[in-house]
């Protein structure tokens, strides 16, 4: 239970159904959504196009998606794969010829077909109890009619600034006269109103064919991109089995590669034979632990995680027991492990995330992104469809699993997170913020079953995180004495500009028939049930 006399705030508790997002917008259109009878998927999908328009630094239909589903509670979870694929044109010679040794992620090249909107299409069509055009009410009313700037959204505009002025297409929009909207200011996204009319009319079509995608393909064109029509209108996500993990007895699943799901689990099982329950969840010694581990897990992610259908992911090695054993046995006590280099594998032939229960106790796991703040910047203007920047993870050394190839799709950083125990989904779950959130799950099911936190008190802990090519990035939650005793094991922390990531959660008790739900102060959102 949290404490009164401090600031914070209380999880949410409702016995119907719940929906948690980062944005209050966002999480009223879910819940009208499951009042007015509809189903996990539908609010989902709603509270998603809400945020494309409401929180656009983080998603939108230029963006991906993946998704876990529970139907009715279930642990025969769906999982959606919404990641999109690099266009034919885009080769590892073809960028040589360019002189291009790395992908800029503001350049068109960062972009891969969007994968978002023929997620959402086929989604609803499976699993909704309503139609797309419905659903996509409330966000084409805020785009048209306005809606409210929200602190948190503002500050990341106020952020990524250089980002907005890479496309005066973006620069007019988000940045009118040369200057962002104020706190609370009524922002409207007109264009991107009637693309979304147009996709409420005529499905997943009215964005991969026809004027959106001729203008959003003349616009890269335009900047150097390789991108056609064809590359769009073969757009397609795909179905996929589940992969999972025990944890303190949870089974957790995520999405296969080309999902970094994997490395959660990896770094999950690295963890499970650490004691922590003596030390204490911001002692430096556990710090310390959680910091090695998820070097350790991502170095094996940079090398070998990509597209399965193009490279070979080794993912039955990196969840053995022997791959968590090894690399639990390199963590040192008495400091950082140094050269870290990846171990030998055997021969083997800025993000929205949602989570919905509705009454049936089905079950939504939902996340979508367009990557950095406000992705690659680029706007087709006509259609307002800002681009994102996933293929920016791309590597273009030929030979490297992640090398960008035609129709490839790049290691993608945002998963949706279920838990289930005894054959049944207990919680949906997720954690936003980029690279972060692989380590991100770890720690918040760390947090909530080791420290016996509750909900909202695991995702609020202070947190930090070992960036893959940078520093250690640490809130100013962490205690001084720890963030001294991590100098002195050579780690070098930094403040991050802004706080690392956020998180939503719903736990369903069987037993009572209550939900809990928990949404992270980090953004503006709720949780909220009836």
């Amino acid at each position: 239970m949290r404490d009164f006399h401090l600031p914070g705030r209380s999880r949410a508790h409702a016995g119907h159904g719940m929906a948690a997002t980062s944005h209050p917008l966002a999480t009223l259109a879910a819940l009208d959504v499951l009042r007015a009878g509809g189903n996990a998927m539908d609010a989902a999908v709603a509270a998603c196009a809400v945020q494309s328009v409401v929180e656009p630094q983080s998603t939108g239909i230029g963006g991906d998606c993946f998704a876990l589903y529970s139907r009715e509670g279930s642990d025969d979870i769906v999982a959606f794969n919404g990641s999109g694929r690099a266009p034919a044109g885009a080769t590892a010679g073809h960028f040589a010829r360019q002189g291009i040794g790395a992908i800029d992620s503001l350049s068109p090249h960062a972009v891969t077909v969007p994968g978002s909107v023929d997620a959402w299409s086929r989604l609803i069509a499976a699993h909704g109890s309503r139609e797309l055009g419905e659903l996509l009410r409330p966000a084409i009313a805020y785009a048209r009619d306005g809606y409210p700037v929200h602190d948190r959204v503002w500050g990341d505009w106020k952020h990524a600034q250089a980002t907005i002025r890479n496309d005066s297409s973006t620069q007019n929009v988000f940045m009118p006269g040369g200057r962002l909207p104020a706190p609370g200011a009524l922002h409207r996204q007109p264009n991107l109103a009637a693309t979304l009319e147009r996709i409420a009319r005529e499905g997943r079509d009215g964005f991969y064919k026809g004027p959106v995608a001729e203008e959003i393909v003349e616009h890269l064109n335009r900047r150097g991109g390789v991108h056609t029509v064809a590359d769009f209108a073969a757009a397609r996500g795909e179905y996929v089995k589940p992969i999972r993990a025990n944890y303190r007895g949870l089974d957790i699943y995520e999405c296969p590669p080309n999902g970094q799901g994997l490395i959660a689990l990896l770094l999950l099982n690295i963890v499970a034979g650490l004691d922590f329950k003596n030390r204490g969840p911001l002692s430096s010694e556990r710090l310390h632990a959680m910091i090695e581990a998820t070097r350790l897990a991502y170095a094996d992610r940079d090398a070998l995680l990509a597209d399965p259908a193009q490279a070979d992911v080794p993912v039955a090695a990196l969840l053995a027991p022997a791959r968590a054993e090894s690399s639990r046995a390199r963590i040192r006590q008495d400091g950082r492990i140094e050269p870290l280099v990846p171990l030998p594998l055997p021969a083997h032939k800025d993000t929205v995330y949602i989570c919905v229960v509705d009454k049936d106790r089905n079950a939504a796991s939902f996340i979508n992104s367009l990557f950095s703040s406000f992705g690659t910047g680029l706007m087709a203007p006509r259609s307002g469809v800002l681009l994102h920047n996933r293929g920016a993870a791309f590597v273009v050394r030929p030979g490297h699993p992640n090398c960008i190839a035609p129709g490839k799709r790049p290691m993608h950083t945002i998963i949706p997170g279920m838990a289930a125990r005894n054959g049944r989904v207990v919680m949906p779950f997720g954690v936003m913020g980029g690279h972060y959130q692989a380590m991100g799950h770890a720690w918040f099911l760390t947090n909530f079953l080791d420290f016996d936190l509750d909900l909202q008190q695991a995702i609020d802990l202070p947190r930090l995180f070992p960036t893959p090519a940078g520093p250690l990035e640490v809130e100013t939650g962490i205690p001084a004495d720890a963030v001294a005793a991590l100098k002195r094991l050579g780690h070098a922390p930094v403040i991050p500009d802004r706080p690392i990531g956020g998180g939503q959660a719903i736990w369903i008790d069987w037993q009572t028939g209550m939900l809990t739900g928990a949404s992270d102060p980090r953004k503006d959102g709720m949780a909220l049930g009836y």
